[in-house]
């Protein structure tokens, strides 16, 4: 294992994000040598609230993760929105190794109606996926990710998964 880049892109709205992120899933799956992990997107509701979508691979606890990464990006203020607020609660006090300067200019970006678009990647390829990214109209940077911060968060996501009771 080795650490992980966090590829974040803000895009002009919702939609730019999401078709964004479908051509990232799809040059994910035309091209062998890009393995993104996960792909999620993080726009506002209505209410004001951190919502995330999962694109791109789910079948591995990385992807599900996702949604989670992309709320500890955000100050806890938007992210009550987002279910499993007791896991992003608990890791938000350790954090993603972002400063807050970062962090408020998401925010910031957010709340005028735009939106991220965040892809987990393998080192390697990451200045490719913000080239792509900027193509698409992003304004992209990449983070580190530790495999102790990725580990972390897949074991709150698993343990809340256990713990919440299937829909009906």
């Amino acid at each position: 294992m080795s650490d992980k880049k966090l590829v974040l892109a803000i895009f002009g709205n919702e939609i730019l994000a999401d078709s964004a992120a479908a051509s990232l899933r799809d040059w994910d799956k035309a091209d062998k040598n890009i393995k993104m992990s996960a792909i999620g997107i993080m726009a506002l509701d209505k209410d004001g609230h951190i919502k995330t979508e999962k694109m791109g691979r789910r079948s591995t606890l990385r992807g599900a993760g996702i949604g989670a990464i992309l709320a500890l990006i955000t100050p806890i203020g938007l992210v009550a929105g987002v279910a499993g607020g007791s896991l992003v609660g608990a890791l938000h006090r350790k954090g993603l190794g972002l400063d807050k300067e970062y962090r408020d200019m998401v925010e910031s970006e957010l709340m005028e109606g735009k939106a991220a678009v965040g892809v987990l990647i393998e080192p390697e390829h990451a200045a490719e996926v913000m080239t792509r990214m900027k193509d698409l109209g992003g304004t992209p940077e990449a983070h580190t990710l530790s495999d102790e911060t990725l580990t972390e968060v897949d074991k709150h996501v698993s343990a809340e998964a256990q713990a919440t009771p299937p829909a009906a």
